[in-house]
């Protein structure tokens, strides 16, 4: 082989790397965009309406894709697009899903008639709501820090097209990381 051959054979194994790295880079760039547009995607909580569960500044996974699969459930706590400030997205606890009748006296949610056991709650102070239907397609959600929160109480039923997907984990700061229920 002359000396001209082994340049070009060094020269087409340079471009084969850089290709190589490029389509990397591509398919990964790909990848990160289709997991965070239809997977998972991080969201910081702003705010204290979700004390003592989380703080202003903690940072949670949601699972973008679940209610594809399955409906929101009692407890869950999900992200979604703010029925009020349509370009913030929310963080808030499920608490009536289609078919329950919700209501809240004296600090007291029912649903259908029965007092919901709230263990994660550490504020209690809410305003009345008389009892409420939740008809198919919306949810009624409320932060667990009730006196702090604009929620359900407030502005009513959320749409379900609103819903983003379902805080899973708290994954910053680190001291703090933990599955939520």
């Amino acid at each position: 082989m002359n000396q001209r051959q082994e340049t070009e054979k060094r020269v087409s194994k340079q471009r084969s790397a850089w290709r190589e790295i490029v389509e990397t880079v591509a398919l990964a760039l790909v990848l990160a965009f289709l997991i965070r547009t239809f997977v998972l995607e991080s969201f910081q909580v702003n705010g204290t309406s979700m004390l003592p569960t989380l703080h202003n500044g903690d940072r949670v996974l949601v699972n973008k894709f679940i209610y594809d699969f399955t409906s929101p459930k009692t407890g869950q706590i999900i992200v979604f697009k703010s029925p009020v400030i349509p370009t913030q997205d929310w963080i808030k606890r499920v608490i009536g899903v289609p078919g329950d009748t919700i209501a809240v006296r004296h600090n007291v949610v029912y649903i259908n008639g029965r007092r919901y056991p709230e263990p994660f709650l550490k504020y209690r102070q809410s305003v009345n709501v008389p009892p409420t239907k939740i008809p198919p397609g919306y949810l009624w959600v409320e932060g667990d820090n009730r006196p702090r929160s604009y929620d359900s109480r407030l502005f009513g039923l959320l749409p379900m097209k609103n819903v983003r997907g379902q805080a899973f984990l708290i994954w910053w700061p680190p001291a703090d990381m933990r599955w939520l229920g």
